[in-house]
């Protein structure tokens, strides 16, 4: 009737590598399996069946290949909504982490089962806010890339182009793209005056906004050093250069001059940081991170591996797949692995 479900020790392993490494540790809404601050709930009673318990314990182990170094603890059982099952609970600790995770056990306490619960009445992506945001592609297309970028990010810089040039080279009127802004203010200092000074741009002319991004996720070096003196430039002179770059992009697409210096030097950036607090609401902890109606990509995916993931949006949607789009997938060896700057 059920049967374990694999994901549950992926949770538990990301746990782990968190705890050895606290300089990753995600944010509270990124944590898939809440921690725990105390055994006490999963603690065995007195009146325990520890043949039984152990029996649990060694088919956990087996059936996970849970390493020896991870404490098992099984719990007292309690009423479930599943005819025939009570609840289980089951938590597993290693050093100072540990996360309980609610099995069924059959009455005769002869099955095990873990059953997990989706939420599907909602794409929780229909939650971000796209109103005023550029859109390059068909503005009605049925399928919508929407990426958190950051100016900064090397990897931004692959994945754009392959958004925006290969991508819509062969899938053309039939996907639309739309940057949110996710500066990683912690790694790359100019990014969060680099998405402001864009939306300034944005303001008057979508045009504008993409040929600045364009130029920016091709030139970023041209911000950080000094193209004469081959120096890096402080900060402030970084800034500084962000600034005539879209200065002399609003010339060349004929805005408003004295209405784009006064949004440059006010650098309201309460949008950009409303865009990145959406981005952590849905996970989002890498850039550039990708949803593709809905479905999640972390990193600068080679272009093979972005074909199937955009027909599989459009065959949902009913909308014929490129000719051009139906390559052999890419063989293990040559795929290649999606790169990301994280938090």
């Amino acid at each position: 009737m059920f049967s374990f479900s694999k994901p549950f020790l992926f949770v538990f392993a990301a746990v782990a590598c968190v705890a050895q490494t606290p300089a990753q540790t995600p944010a509270p809404s990124q944590t898939a399996v809440p921690a725990q601050k105390t055994q006490a709930s999963a603690a065995p009673s007195p009146q325990a069946d520890l043949p039984l318990n152990r029996r649990i314990e060694i088919q956990l182990r087996s059936q996970y290949s849970i390493p020896p170094t991870v404490d098992i603890a099984v719990g007292n059982t309690k009423p479930s909504d599943i005819p025939g099952f009570d609840t289980l609970p089951v938590t597993l600790k290693m050093g100072t982490k540990d996360s309980t995770l609610e099995f069924l056990i059959s009455k005769d306490k002869k099955t095990l089962a873990h059953l997990e619960k989706f939420d599907i009445a909602s794409d929780p992506t229909a939650k971000i806010d796209l109103a005023g945001r550029p859109v390059r592609g068909n503005k009605d297309a049925k399928v919508t890339i929407i990426t958190y970028d950051d100016f900064e990010c090397p990897y931004c810089a692959m994945m754009h182009q392959t958004l925006n040039k290969d991508l819509l080279g062969i899938y053309g009127d039939k996907i639309r793209i739309i940057y949110k802004d996710y500066p990683l203010f912690s790694i790359h200092p100019w990014a969060d005056h680099a998405a402001v000074d864009a939306n300034c741009l944005n303001a008057q002319s979508n045009t504008a906004y993409w040929n600045f991004a364009d130029y920016i996720h091709a030139n970023q070096k041209s911000v950080t050093v000094d193209k004469d003196s081959g120096e890096k430039r402080a900060l402030p002179q970084q800034v500084a250069e962000l600034d005539r770059l879209t200065l002399d992009q609003g010339k060349k697409d004929h805005l408003d001059e004295t209405q784009l210096q006064a949004c440059i030097k006010k650098q309201d950036d309460s949008k950009v940081i409303a865009s990145s607090k959406e981005g952590d609401d849905l996970g989002v902890d890498s850039t550039p991170t990708m949803f593709i109606n809905g479905e999640k990509i972390s990193g600068a995916v080679p272009l093979q591996a972005m074909l199937p993931i955009i027909n599989r949006a459009l065959r949902s949607q009913g909308v014929a797949v490129p000719y051009a789009a139906e390559l052999p997938a890419p063989s293990p060896d040559t795929k290649g692995a999606a790169a990301a700057d994280k938090k």
